[in-house]
């Protein structure tokens, strides 16, 4: 199995809208990104689907800077459709 493909099974969370942010950015962006950027994408993947909602959600952002600026990333990308 790739590598992307072990990030997009990943990528599958609890919810339906976690779901479609974190495979957004994998399909969009993630091939694009820095090395850094991608290895923040991998941190994130790590954290509590609790976590991701309110981050990705636009609650609260993390005290990671790097993360911070992933999620800020994530949210701005445009919906499919």
């Amino acid at each position: 199995m790739s590598d992307v493909n072990k990030l997009r099974w990943r990528c599958r969370r609890g919810t339906l809208e976690l779901d479609l942010l974190l495979v957004r950015y994998l399909d969009a962006a993630y091939l694009a990104a820095e090395p850094s950027e991608q290895q923040a994408f991998v941190q994130l993947l790590a954290l509590e689907d609790t976590d991701l909602m309110r981050y990705l959600m636009g609650e609260q952002l993390p005290d990671d800077e790097s993360l911070a600026k992933l999620v800020c990333a994530i949210r701005a990308l445009p919906a499919e459709g």
